[in-house]
């Protein structure tokens, strides 16, 4: 989520440090286990019990991570620490929640991440806190590159950063991140998973033509009016829904927009996410603009917030859910309406 936090951290931290804090609770001292729950589920088959097993690979691995670096696993990870909430979603979905050790403030999904250790706010680890639960492997985020990376590698950490601009990229870091804490079939079925849902969707949308593509705004604060442009996973989610984001030829990333402009482009939908609990405040804030009521979406009713912003602002699994409600935002003749 680098292109929304790094170029709007105030926003980002006072609002989001609004959230109650986490209970702690001290790193556990007996070693994790590497079987998925759903292994030892009495409901499973012999066969699932069989797909969920994994193929024990040797170690050292040597994985490349979203900087290009490569990245020298010695052995099993069995103490991670994630310093991104994405990443914390990626790593239980990959049963791996014995082996997580710590996290950020803002890890709160699914819920068992709120009973894991806080190391982190967004960008500034506590180090002595970290160091203190002896991880051997870290999952950190493109805005730890220039100040957190260095510092970790000093101490000899061993550091996996992710960074998506892309639906793929995302698949990509969780098989990635499969092969190395061992669990490369899980990851694969995840994978698989995600993409069914992805071709869903994708087998709707597209043979739209132009037209039918409509034209999308994508919101997560109001004043002033902050969007994305092109190289954003988020434009590549409203392309895949069957809509054309109106900023995705002006620039990369995020930024800030006038109003003006906004009008000018004059969007047949406009999407809310907000970012933490700022929701209702943003969706208000937008619904509320009287100057925007001459653009389509607001004239015919068309402005959304979503569920649960997580959905959309984080690049894990639940991307794909957040996928399904554009698809529904945008095209409810093909996907039905939000309920």
């Amino acid at each position: 989520m680098k292109f929304f936090l790094t170029t709007i951290a105030a926003i980002a931290v006072f609002f989001l440090s609004c959230a109650a804090p986490a209970q702690q609770i001290a790193p556990s001292s007996q070693p994790p286990s590497t079987t998925p729950p759903e292994a030892v589920q009495p409901e499973k088959t012999a066969q699932q019990s069989a797909q969920d097993a994994e193929v024990a690979i040797a170690f050292p691995i040597v994985v490349t991570d979203d900087l290009g670096r490569k990245v020298t696993v010695k052995s099993l990870p069995h103490r991670i620490i994630s310093l991104a909430p994405s990443n914390t979603e990626i790593l239980f979905a990959l049963g791996l929640d014995d082996s997580i050790v710590g996290v950020t403030d803002y890890c709160d999904y699914p819920e068992a991440a709120k009973r894991k250790s806080r190391v982190a706010g967004y960008s500034s680890p506590d180090l002595e806190r970290l160091i203190s639960l002896e991880p051997d492997f870290i999952v950190g985020e493109s805005i730890h590159e220039k100040t957190v990376l260095p510092a970790l590698e000093r101490l000899g950490m061993t550091v996996f950063i992710t960074e998506a601009f892309t639906i793929d990229n995302i698949l990509n870091d969780i098989t990635v991140l499969g092969k190395a804490t061992g669990k490369s079939q899980r990851a694969s079925q995840l994978v698989a998973t995600m993409n069914s849902q992805i071709d869903n969707i994708t087998s709707k949308t597209m043979n739209l033509d132009a037209k039918q593509r409509l034209r999308v705004l994508y919101v997560n604060w109001h004043d002033p009016i902050w969007t994305i442009g092109t190289n954003t996973y988020i434009n590549d989610v409203i392309s895949k829904a069957g809509g054309t984001n109106i900023y995705a030829s002006d620039f990369e990333k995020s930024r800030a927009v006038s109003l003006e402009s906004v009008i000018i482009k004059n969007p047949q939908v406009i999407l809310v996410s907000g970012m933490g609990t700022t929701g209702d405040t943003v969706y208000n804030g937008i619904k509320d603009e009287v100057r925007l009521y001459s653009v389509d979406a607001a004239k015919n009713n068309r402005i959304y917030k979503f569920s649960d912003a997580n959905l959309i602002e984080r690049p894990g699994p639940r991307i794909v859910d957040g996928l399904t409600e554009v698809a529904k935002m945008i095209h409810p003749e093909l996907f039905g309406e939000l309920k």
